[in-house]
């Protein structure tokens, strides 16, 4: 192993710890303290909001750390001054505890921080290795994943501990701690470090290729393709305009939205008219990210439905019954936060599941556990997760009493999905995009969790519209219960065009050396 390597691993440790560690307790340190002051009927739908925004944030930003690492400042220095900014988020987190500005502020320099690094770090491992040592970036790859699953379950299992016993300044404390040691130990192996320089402008880049295919104008032709990216651009600004309403951060991601999905059907309308101006390999490099967007968009549920374990699962289990539980003569009851560590331990028992079990006995039947078949299932499966959630909710809005043990099943359906979404998702992705285009595959990903949470930000401010909370009460449903079953039927329809859509999609095989791609069903 190269000699640098712990540093980075350990870096990623106590990061992850200590994002966790702050993330997993947000929604009961907003229910029991920060939120006091919102009557409580709808104190859960705020805290519910402040939570998806804070998440829509960690995962926009990592367009901007990723394209100032790759153009001007290199992964090293944008990861460690990002990570200072992190340091101050948290710090922010401990010192505001009662004022809502300083709080709301400390969340955002986390999210840009965190978010800054989030695309940076694995890549910074993958820079470590050349062709005299890269048959060990597995085993090192391997430790990164263990040691984030590691940090996460412990965060998980601790942090809500000392929030209750000690006050949120130091259960915010402990993880911005994490992360200061977790700066200092990068910065320790500063001189150890392979240090890849920011690449030039790529003429040939996702942007460049794209912008020109929609301005681009031949003979005795329209441009239909810039039209419809010119209807998106007004529906954008329409969505701006529409922020006293929907407030800032709805309005934002979708006139986001907007922009990339008309931009989308419009590049893909006039794509050939880059060619000349392009290399063939860009042309066709920029529709095969265009292809795997689709995939991605529909993906979106997924996160919609997995974040929210964080959020609406954690304001379920606050009115579950904990019982007394006795492992090796200890005796404890589990707080809501603490179920959420249940997801770090089964994503490392059903990976090798999965491998060893599940996918053998696809094959066995006759069925071949293909990446768009896994994520397929994976969109079902959270669904069906929710329909359990959904139907606990039921149970207890009826007056019944219900253990919080009961979420470990929907626990272990959301994970398992996880494990066939998440874990397959970005090795589709990787093998469908050509070398040049890989880059950008990552960003997008990261979008794609974005859009996810604004689903959850728009159907959670719907719900509070006169029209659909008539509707849901002559549903006969409580508003939590009618939107599990909401969320449930997103996922479940979405997974049903996903399996059409895979059904016509023709894998290519970008894995190769040479050049040749072989398609495939």
């Amino acid at each position: 192993m190269p000699r640098q390597i712990p540093y980075i691993i350990a870096n990623e440790g106590c990061e992850r710890f200590s994002f966790y560690g702050m993330r997993n307790i947000l929604t009961p340190f907003l229910l029991s303290t920060l939120l006091l002051f919102v009557p409580l009927a709808d104190r859960a739908s705020e805290a519910k909001h402040v939570f998806h925004t804070f998440v829509i944030g960690v995962y926009f930003f990592p367009l901007l750390g990723g394209w100032l690492a790759d153009r001007w400042f290199g992964k090293y220095n944008t990861v460690f001054w990002f990570s200072l900014i992190y340091v101050a988020g948290h710090a922010c987190l401990a010192i505001f505890e009662d004022n809502l500005k300083g709080f709301y502020f400390g969340l955002f320099l986390i999210a840009f921080g965190s978010g800054g690094i989030k695309p940076l770090v694995a890549a910074f491992v993958g820079d470590q290795f050349d062709q005299t040592n890269k048959n060990r970036a597995k085993a090192v790859y391997d430790a990164f994943y263990w040691i984030i699953n590691f940090g996460s379950f412990f965060a998980s299992l601790l942090m809500p501990l000392f929030l209750r016993d000690y006050g949120p300044a130091v259960a915010f404390g402990i993880p911005g701690i994490l992360m200061a040691v977790a700066t200092l130990v990068f910065w320790l192996g500063k001189r150890k470090y392979i240090h890849v320089p920011p690449a030039a402008p790529n003429p040939n880049s996702f942007s460049s290729v794209a912008r020109t295919a929609l301005m681009s104008r031949q003979p005795g032709q329209s441009r239909p393709g810039l039209v419809v990216a010119g209807i998106g651009a007004l529906g954008a600004v329409a969505s701006l305009c529409m922020t006293p309403q929907w407030g800032f951060v709805i309005a934002a991601c979708l006139a986001l939205v907007m922009v990339l999905a008309f931009g989308g059907i419009g590049v893909s309308m006039q794509l050939d008219r880059a060619r000349g101006l392009h290399s063939d390999e860009a042309v066709e490099g920029v529709r095969a990210v265009l292809r795997i967007l689709i995939v991605f968009a529909m993906v979106t549920p997924f996160h919609s439905l997995f974040d929210q374990k964080a959020s609406t699962w954690i304001v379920q289990a606050n009115s579950m019954e904990s019982p007394l539980l006795h492992i090796f003569g200890w005796e404890f009851t589990l707080l809501p936060a603490q179920m959420q560590a249940v997801n770090p331990i089964l994503v490392m028992l059903l990976i090798p599941f999965n491998n060893l079990a599940l996918y053998p006995i696809m094959r066995f039947i006759g069925i071949t556990p293909t990446p768009l078949r896994r994520m397929g299932m994976g969109i079902a499966l959270a669904g069906v997760s929710w329909i359990v959630i959904g139907a606990i909710q039921l149970q207890m809005d009826a007056g019944d009493k219900v253990s919080i043990l009961w979420q470990l099943l929907p626990y272990a359906l959301l994970t398992l999905g996880e494990v066939l979404v998440s874990a397959t998702g970005l090795e589709f992705a990787y093998s469908q995009a050509p070398a040049p285009m890989k880059g950008i595959i990552l960003s997008f990903w990261y979008l794609a969790i974005t859009v996810g949470n604004l689903w959850v930000l728009i159907v959670n401010a719907g719900v509070k519209n006169d029209a659909v909370s008539a509707y849901i009460a002559g549903s006969g449903m409580g508003v939590i219960a009618f939107q599990m079953f909401f969320f449930a039927a997103f996922a479940l329809l979405v997974a049903a065009i996903f399996a059409l859509y895979a059904i016509r999609y023709k894998m290519v095989d970008n894995y190769r050396s040479d050049d040749k791609r072989t398609a495939t069903n």
